[in-house]
């Protein structure tokens, strides 16, 4: 399947659109074409702060944020993330099919 950077902003379209309204009025804030340095600002604190996981609060959980914020205005990292986020998903369905053969389907955690 061709993946597309489309794809990438149907996803975070999609995603946007199930996050509490206040959550989701600020990234569409934080989305307009204005907003580039705020979102620049804010894409570089995600990934430094993904840097360094190893500290309380800070951790890997950023660098993905970081990197998706920083798409909205390099879209050469949209096609990549749409194909992580792709693997992510294959990779998740694994290991949820891997736990319910082995526990069986009334033991998710």
């Amino acid at each position: 399947m061709n993946v597309t950077a489309q794809d990438w902003d149907r996803r975070v379209d999609a995603l946007s659109a199930k996050l509490p309204d206040g959550l989701r009025r600020a990234l569409d804030w934080l989305r307009e074409p204005s907003r580039f340095w705020v979102r620049l600002g804010a894409a570089l604190l995600f990934i430094l702060g993904g840097v360094f996981a190893i500290l309380p609060v800070l951790g890997l959980w950023m660098l993905p944020v970081g990197l998706a914020l920083l798409s909205q205005d390099v879209p050469a990292l949209k096609v990549p993330l749409e194909h992580a986020a792709r693997w992510v998903e294959r990779t998740w369905a694994k290991v949820v099919a891997a736990w319910r053969r082995r526990f069986g389907p009334g033991n998710d955690a």
